[in-house]
């Protein structure tokens, strides 16, 4: 074999490996953007920031868990209302959201018992007198 058959060879088989590779990526399941509206909701990120800052500015920690009883416990003050988003990153099929208000007799208890087990995010909006919160925790259950 001479010269040119091997650059030939080389060039081929160069395509063929290009090829193949973008025929495998072309028909992989399960690629998807973590939330619907990815884009749209990006361009709306700054009133998002804008709760985080006022959580941060007031000290306020809403969310804790316990991944051994399995139970999430929000702490709303009385007369708030807000939503708990239970976000499962791999699987957006398994997200749950839950309604919550707050009472004056102490935290609400959500019972997690159901959800699969691995990584999962808590994240609660609330609006108390007016000011609209947001916290994220992150959850990870054996």
């Amino acid at each position: 074999m001479n010269w040119g058959k091997g650059i030939l060879l080389s060039i081929i088989g160069f395509i063929l490996v290009i090829m193949t590779m973008v025929v495998i990526s072309v028909r992989m399941d399960g690629i998807e953007l973590v939330t619907e509206g990815y884009y749209e909701k990006e361009i709306v990120y700054q009133n998002q920031i804008d709760k985080e800052q006022a959580t941060l500015d007031n000290q306020k920690d809403v969310i804790s868990y316990d991944g051994i009883e399995r139970v999430v416990w929000v702490d709303l003050p009385g007369g708030s209302k807000g939503t708990l988003h239970l976000f499962r990153p791999s699987d957006a099929s398994l997200d749950q959201k839950v309604e919550l208000e707050g009472k004056s007799s102490g935290r609400i208890e959500i019972p997690i018992g159901g959800l699969k087990s691995g990584y999962w995010k808590a994240q609660v909006n609330w609006v108390e007198n007016g000011v609209e919160y947001y916290q994220e925790k992150k959850l990870d259950f054996k």
